[in-house]
């Protein structure tokens, strides 16, 4: 798959809750990780998810947030993965910051310079990255 979205995850629907209007898909992921996604209930029928079913999750790095406490809180989004700063690249309005996740994922974020600033963030920080499930995409193959 060619994609602009930095971040993208292989893995099989572990599970599939239904709403009013919106489905909740659970992925399984490499690195032993899951991914929540919050999409339409079209969508879902569209693509063919059920638990058991290979898909890949799609996260635009600007989408992915950086934590530093957030062991210190709860929190409503769904997707919270603790992990460390392995490189900052700057920019002159954003930096580019890679996060290693446990298992051996790793998940990349646009921040500005000033949250670089902020977060201290450096190679070897601690940090969680965090997605809400309705900024993840899913797809499957044709």
């Amino acid at each position: 798959m060619e994609t602009s979205a930095r971040n993208v995850f292989k893995g099989k629907v572990v599970a599939v809750r239904s709403g009013a209007v919106n489905d909740e898909v659970e992925l399984a992921v490499d690195g032993g990780l899951t991914i929540v996604a919050s999409i339409t209930q079209v969508s879902t029928r569209k693509l063919g998810l059920k638990p058991g079913v290979e898909a890949m999750a799609l996260i635009k790095a600007s989408f992915v947030l950086l934590m530093n406490d957030a062991e210190n809180y709860l929190l409503s989004t769904r997707n919270q993965f603790p992990g460390t700063v392995s490189k900052v690249t700057p920019g002159a309005v954003n930096a580019e910051v890679q996060v290693d996740l446990p298992g051996g994922a790793g998940i990349t974020s646009i921040v500005t310079m000033g949250s670089v600033e902020k977060l201290a963030l450096a190679a070897g920080k601690k940090v969680t990255a965090i997605v809400k499930a309705s900024q993840v995409i899913l797809a499957v193959p044709k």
